[in-house]
């Protein structure tokens, strides 16, 4: 009993750091945001910070990996409904992540310039990995479902779903990317609604 106490307490305390780190990052920026900054706002100690993460990105990283949780959370009732076709499932699973990024895009804004930063490479690389795997039984069972209605014509479709997702996040990131590069004037505005209407799909956060 008294190690479940524990684990909440560490889970709650874990928490506690992201919700801080999240907040300076939507108000400050994540290259303005110190390690120091997060302590002061808990009173807490460097020996208490990396008793749960080994680095500022490691710290990022779990900011981001709330932030799909919630995401992948908000798909699933979409993807397990028993009254929706296939087509449908997909359509409003799309427009469902449209509405997440919504209703999170001040803190999404604050983050893109960081994500892609050479820094977070690998940050990236082990979001992309986790995306991947979680996101592919989740579209596989849609794959099924459509390959069973008639809809899809499919042989393998965990793989289907896997390439689905892979596209998903192509996407994202393509149109993130094109995102920055207009702010910063590298890019016409004509282009960036070209792929924005040739490209329809948006990706995970």
């Amino acid at each position: 009993m008294a190690r479940t106490l524990d684990r909440e307490a560490h889970a709650l305390r874990r928490d506690e750091f992201v919700d801080v780190a999240q907040r300076l990052i939507q108000t400050r920026g994540y290259d303005e945001m110190s390690i120091q900054e997060v302590l002061d706002e808990l009173g807490a100690s460097k020996g208490a910070f990396y008793h749960y993460f080994d680095s500022k990105e490691a710290l990022l990283s779990a900011v981001v990996e709330r932030l799909t949780d919630a995401g992948i959370a908000a798909m699933r009732p979409v993807a397990e409904d028993p009254d929706l076709t296939a087509i449908e499932k997909v359509d409003r699973i799309f427009s469902t992540l449209a509405d997440y990024k919504a209703a999170r895009k001040e803190f999404l804004l604050a983050l893109l310039d960081v994500w892609f930063s050479d820094g977070n490479t690998m940050v990236r690389d082990k979001f992309r990995r986790g995306m991947v795997d979680r996101l592919t039984p989740l579209f596989a069972g849609i794959v099924r479902q459509g390959r069973d209605e008639g809809t899809f014509v499919v042989d393998q479709p965990d793989d289907v779903a896997r390439v689905l997702v892979s596209l998903m996040q192509g996407t994202n990131e393509q149109a993130s990317e094109l995102f920055l590069a207009r702010q910063a004037d590298r890019v016409s505005f004509d282009l960036v609604d070209l792929v924005r209407l040739t490209e329809p799909l948006e990706g995970a956060p």
